[in-house]
């Protein structure tokens, strides 16, 4: 498979845990002005659906409810800027972890786990097993938001109107790119996203946050929870995957990771019984 090799940026953020450092960002060439996914959503307007039966034109006319709980808004200003660097994937297509967040008021969280079914844990932090790359979700303080897991997914409470940002963390040491998605959409360019999309680079033991969409290469667009008929996938025709956030993690061609799929398939097929007598050393 062809290495997909491209020209990335360092970002200037608040980074916890890095030693004072800055983070990097991996992604596509930024003009300095609002991407057209933004000025499409700051043009759009909630969509309802009717329906008017034969003979009763004169009857008001149905609308569909809204739908419940929490969408991510296109929030206000932040400063955040960028600076170009360089990235090549070893796999382009096939990261090395996929991280899922579910959010939602803490209603639609108990909704989602079901009636009746415990948590498995709580936790703030959502850890891939095999790499230990993190990804939580902060509010506008950096206090960590609650979070449970239950049913194999972990699920985030927020609240309306809060600002949050989502973290994550590289304790390997090796740099990883970091494609983010929020609601389905590319936190870079606003579109749906895929693993083709370039996102966020991380120096090896180091953290960074991502805080909203991306409006050119000085700012961003605030992550707020508000109603999901005002989010930004739904204004944008997108409100499909409206409460989730996902986050893909690339290594670099030419570094060493520490848990490969061999090692890893090896690790997981280990025989605790492989044989049923003791045979004396070679």
């Amino acid at each position: 498979m062809r290495r997909l090799k491209k020209y990335v940026f360092l970002l200037a953020l608040l980074v916890a845990g890095c030693g004072g450092g800055t983070a990097q960002q991996a992604g596509p060439p930024l003009t300095g002005k609002q991407p057209q996914a933004a000025r499409a959503a700051a043009s759009a307007t909630p969509s309802s659906a009717t329906a008017v039966a034969d003979g009763d034109r004169g009857a008001p006319t149905p609308t569909m409810a809204p739908r419940p709980g929490l969408g991510t808004l296109w929030g206000e200003d932040r400063d955040s800027r960028v600076n170009q660097v360089q990235f090549t994937r070893r796999t382009p297509a096939c990261p090395v972890a996929v991280l899922s967040l579910y959010y939602n008021d803490r209603a639609g969280v108990a909704a989602m786990i079901g009636s009746g079914r415990r948590p498995d844990s709580v936790d703030n932090v959502f850890t891939d097993a095999d790499s230990r790359l993190a990804v939580r979700l902060l509010d506008g303080k950096g206090v960590p938001l609650p979070s449970v897991r239950a049913g194999g997914r972990t699920y985030v409470v927020g609240e309306n109107g809060q600002r949050y940002v989502i973290e994550v963390k590289n304790p390997t040491a090796n740099r990883v790119e970091v494609v983010a998605t929020v609601d389905g959409l590319d936190v870079l360019d606003g579109r749906p996203g895929s693993y083709a999309k370039r996102g966020y680079l991380l120096a090896p033991g180091a953290s960074l946050q991502i805080d909203g969409f991306r409006r050119s290469a000085d700012s961003v667009a605030a992550f707020r929870f508000g109603a999901v008929s005002n989010s930004y996938a739904e204004l944008k025709g997108e409100g499909r995957n409206v409460g989730v956030i996902g986050v893909a993690f690339f290594d670099e061609a030419g570094s060493t990771w520490p848990w490969t799929e061999r090692e890893i398939s090896r690790r997981k097929s280990a025989d605790p019984f492989p044989g049923q007598y003791a045979q004396p050393p070679h």
